[in-house]
């Protein structure tokens, strides 16, 4: 009973359904979750080399988004100028347009430190460890507290999830995918990105702004919404990117709750049409 290739992002699938009435034989559509390798090309014009970055289980499409929003989460690259092009590599398989592994050539100027680089993933893959190490990756990223300008009505972040939930055309297929997206200080949507993993969702929808025709980058005048929990690593994702309110639908980490605090930002949970927690930021709130 192998699963048949559908659209990208999903596949079907024959099951067997069983109730109270008995088992019958049907169809259903599931996410696919496949392996992405990111390598980086980087180094003087006349010493290029390349380096395996991360690999993650992502849902595929939009990798280049992926990969923009991870290099930027991770103090790599700091703008949409810093990245000269993107390139699938390596044999695609099962009549597949392309391989599982991405080529990201940085500009000549970035300054990549392999070495560093390898200290602070080792440093932030260690946060169910120690959380003060994390804490501290994030500083020695050179984080700085989000400063704003504007507050964000609050009868607007009861809103926001079934704003979300109303857009989120694979899950409504296949119920195995994460959401995350992007509000104006209005609460209008202008972006969402859906995958397997809450938190290539978030870097696929901070990409999909860096690398669009008219990038609106830095984030400062969103609202991140996020249709899970609030982890550490989201929360730090959404700093790198200067977004200053977060809204989840499910709860905060303890460490994620510290992060917002440190840094200034916005950070709700447990949001629905009826209520919401503000664990941090409740000033920034009209």
């Amino acid at each position: 009973m192998n699963p048949s290739p559908d659209k990208e992002g999903q596949q079907r699938a024959d099951v067997t359904r069983v109730t109270r009435a008995g088992r019958e034989r049907l169809s259903d559509v599931l996410a696919v979750e496949e392996p992405l390798e990111i390598r980086v090309v980087f180094g003087p014009a006349d010493k290029r080399r390349s380096k395996s970055l991360s690999i993650t289980m992502r849902t595929p499409g939009s990798d280049f988004e992926l990969a923009a929003g991870f290099l930027l989460s991770e103090n790599i690259v700091r703008s949409p100028a810093d990245i000269m092009s993107f390139e699938h590599v390596g044999p695609a398989e099962d009549e597949k347009e392309h391989g599982n592994t991405l080529m990201v050539e940085l500009a000549v100027d970035v300054p990549f430190e392999v070495e560093r680089l390898q200290r602070h993933f080792y440093t932030t893959s260690s946060c169910g460890i120690c959380g003060k190490a994390s804490l501290d990756a994030v500083r020695a990223q050179g984080a700085m507290p989000i400063e704003r300008s504007w507050k964000l009505a609050q009868q607007l972040v009861f809103e926001m999830p079934a704003v979300l939930r109303k857009q989120q055309d694979v899950f409504d297929k296949t119920g195995g995918l994460h959401a995350a997206g992007l509000s104006d200080s209005d609460g209008n949507l202008v972006a969402i990105r859906e995958d397997v993993g809450r938190h290539n969702a978030v870097d696929k929808l901070i990409g999909s702004q860096m690398l669009a025709e008219s990038p609106q980058f830095p984030l400062d005048a969103r609202v991140l919404v996020v249709s899970g929990r609030a982890s550490f690593e989201l929360v730090q994702k959404a700093l790198m990117a200067r977004i200053p309110f977060m809204v989840a639908v499910g709860a905060p980490s303890s460490l994620a709750v510290d992060l917002a605090q440190e840094f200034d930002m916005t950070l709700i949970g447990f949001t629905s049409n009826q209520r919401f927690n503000v664990y941090s930021g409740e000033e920034w709130l009209a």
